[in-house]
């Protein structure tokens, strides 16, 4: 798999924040540059430069490696530096977690304490005028979910465009290569976004 080598001119912070979190669920789950390599299709030397914040990962790299750490994209997300709260049910707007993915021009903020069964991650997702999650599609495993709240977003899955506005909702397979846009050159688009980590159980609705 190709993937193209971010600028080298010096980290920036929410790429170093990304990498040291990378970093650190690789090395807990005692696994190799080499076997994330060899599971990912990406090279070593592009794995080593996210982790060390060199590359801005885009939204395609990160569920590769969240697949492969076997977590959702929710487990990138840094831990609350608060004392963790051991029966975690709310999270306050103060406190939510945020994924900045500043070269595509989305932002993501967890909604979801961590924790739970069923890997379920709630998003509030921002798309700046153009944002978009590239031209390659991408695919992970899971279920998701999702309904834009103000703008408009362009989502493609498999062979087909799909144009959405306020007020307009969706749900498909992960696994189903798909990417997604904020048409408007002037407005930005907000989504609340749900993934769900793992095949849906069979015969559920």
């Amino acid at each position: 798999m190709s993937i193209p080598q971010g600028d080298a001119t010096g980290p920036e912070p929410v790429d170093r924040a990304v990498g040291q979190r990378l970093r650190g669920l690789r090395r807990a789950r005692g696994l190799s540059l080499e076997a994330i390599a060899s599971s990912t299709g990406l090279s070593i030397g592009f794995i080593s430069q996210v982790e060390r914040g060199l590359s801005s990962p885009s939204l395609r790299v990160l569920a590769l490696l969240a697949d492969t750490l076997q977590i959702g994209i929710g487990g990138l997300f840094e831990p609350s530096p608060h004392e963790p709260d051991p029966d975690p049910i709310v999270v306050f707007r103060k406190d939510r977690p945020e994924l900045q993915l500043w070269r595509a021009g989305i932002t993501k903020q967890l909604l979801t304490p961590p924790g739970g069964t069923h890997g379920m991650s709630l998003f509030h997702m921002v798309l700046r005028p153009g944002a978009s999650t590239g031209d390659e599609p991408f695919s992970h495993e899971g279920e998701e979910a999702g309904l834009v709240l103000e703008g408009r977003l362009t989502l493609v899955v498999e062979a087909r465009t799909l144009r959405l506005a306020e007020g307009d909702s969706f749900r498909f397979e992960s696994r189903r290569p798909h990417r997604f846009s904020n048409p408007d050159p002037h407005g930005q688009t907000i989504v609340l976004w749900v993934n769900v980590l793992g095949p849906t159980p069979a015969g559920s609705p």
